[in-house]
């Protein structure tokens, strides 16, 4: 799962505690199944689907020569099969509300490559050209599909990269620093808003200025 129990339950009561509201359904990114019957259930609860957000991606890094099989199927299965399987169950009811706004996390990895991650910067690569062909589609529905690529961000996946790596990396972002989640957050919202209706088939890459 994209994150645990008690990730899930913090999430839910941060939510609320804001003023908001919420619904929590658990299920495993990596079962195709059980993604299409999420997304499917979400739009039959609530009679119809506005925004998806895919989000969810886990990195099995290593060299190309030392890369199994297993490793490459694992990440592309998580990174990109999930994606086209939540996309393909959204898109039906978003046609018939006349509105949709979807939202693919891609990453600089997929923009430019990196040493160590043929995997993940192959899913994420592959995520920019199905969003736009999602946006050609789909774009006479009322439906945009954009790509938000994030660069280095303050995350469990980057705390496990060490302080050794985080140190060499640095440099290279003219900020000076990493990216903070609340930022990524953003670019979804104005994409998603109703405000970003002419935005679509594009990659809004969020990196404090590394791939430039």
């Amino acid at each position: 799962m994209a994150r645990t129990a008690e990730g899930l339950a913090a999430v839910d009561a941060a939510i609320k505690a804001a003023g908001g509201s919420c619904e929590v359904r658990p299920c495993d990114i990596a079962d195709g199944a059980a993604v299409q019957a999420l997304v499917e259930g979400v739009a039959e609860a609530h009679g119809r689907l506005d925004i998806l957000v895919n989000n969810a991606g886990i990195t099995r890094d290593t060299l190309l020569l030392r890369m199994t099989d297993e490793q490459w199927d694992e990440v592309l299965n998580v990174n990109l099969r999930s994606i086209f399987v939540a996309c393909r169950a959204a898109i039906r009811p978003m046609m018939r509300g006349k509105f949709g706004r979807i939202v693919n996390l891609g990453s600089v990895s997929g923009l430019s490559g990196n040493a160590g991650q043929a995997n993940y910067a192959a899913a994420k690569a592959a995520i920019v050209g199905f969003s736009k062909t999602i946006a050609k589609e789909m774009g006479a529905k009322g439906i945009t599909a954009n790509v938000i690529a994030p660069g280095f961000i303050e995350t469990d996946m980057t705390d496990a990269l060490g302080d050794t790596i985080k140190t060499a990396v640095l440099p290279n972002i003219p900020v000076r620093r990493f990216g903070k989640p609340e930022e990524i957050a953003a670019a979804v919202a104005y994409v998603s808003s109703d405000e970003a209706g002419f935005l679509t088939a594009q990659v809004i890459v969020v990196d404090g200025g590394m791939a430039a």
